[in-house]
C-alpha cells in the first residue's frame, strides 16, 4: 500500500470511544521497546506520526490511526516494562483485553518481538493469548539490521520455537532502519484486509 494520508484520530481508554467506523482495524502488540511507533512510521513513510520515545511504556491508550480512509492501525501499550505500577500494568491489561477480545473490525493483530532476543514470557503470552481467542497474527521481528544477514534464519527458527508458533501465521523480518520487510508486513496486513 502506499500512504499519502495518514492521521491519529483518536487515542481511547474504553469501547465507549473507539471510532465509529467499519473500517477494518490491525492492532499492533508488543513489548515496550520493541519498535511499534517506528514500524508504524515505516510502513506509513512518516518520520514522526507515532511518537518514538527514549521513555519505553509511554502508550498507555489505544491510539487509533487511520491510513488512507481505508483502515486503521490500533497502536496498544506496550508490555513488559517494570516501571509501571502494578494496578497500572492491570488497568492496561484489561483495556487491551477488551479492545481485542471484543471488537469486530480487528482482522489481525501484528505481533513484534525483538529479532536480537528469545521472545520474553510477556512475548509467549501475548501470542498464546491471541491463539486462544483465534484472532490472526501476523509475528515481526524487529531491528533485523542489528544482525548479520547470515543469522537471521537462526535468530527466526529461536523466536518461532520458543512462541510454539503455529506455521499458518505470517512471520516477517524486519528494519525500520534499512526498511527491509517493510513491503512483506504491507502485504501480510492487505491479505487480511
Amino acid at each position: 500500500m502506499n500512504v499519502h494520508n495518514a492521521e491519529l484520530v483518536i487515542s481511547a481508554v474504553s469501547p465507549a470511544q473507539y471510532p465509529d467506523t467499519p473500517l477494518p482495524e490491525i492492532a499492533l502488540a508488543g513489548r515496550s521497546n520493541v519498535g511499534k511507533s517506528s514500524f508504524i512510521n515505516t510502513l506509513i513513510n512518516r518520520k514522526g506520526l507515532a511518537r518514538t520515545s527514549g521513555k519505553p511504556g509511554k502508550t498507555q491508550t489505544l491510539n487509533f490511526y487511520l491510513i488512507e480512509n481505508a483502515l486503521h492501525f490500533v497502536d496498544v501499550p506496550g508490555y513488559g516494562y517494570a516501571k509501571v505500577s502494578k494496578t497500572e500494568r492491570a488497568k492496561w491489561g484489561k483495556m487491551i483485553e477488551t479492545y481485542l477480545t471484543g471488537r469486530k473490525q480487528l482482522k489481525a493483530v501484528v505481533s513484534l518481538v525483538d529479532m536480537r532476543h528469545e521472545p520474553t514470557a510477556d512475548d509467549v503470552q501475548m501470542y498464546e493469548f491471541l491463539k486462544y481467542y483465534q484472532l490472526p497474527v501476523i509475528v515481526v521481528a524487529t531491528k533485523s539490521d542489528k544482525i548479520p544477514r547470515g543469522k537471521w534464519q537462526k535468530h527466526a527458527a529461536v523466536i518461532k520455537k520458543k512462541l510454539n508458533m503455529d506455521p499458518q501465521d505470517t512471520f516477517v523480518i524486519f528494519s525500520s532502519e534499512t526498511k527491509e520487510g517493510k513491503e512483506a508486513a504491507w502485504q501480510a496486513i492487505e491479505s487480511y484486509l
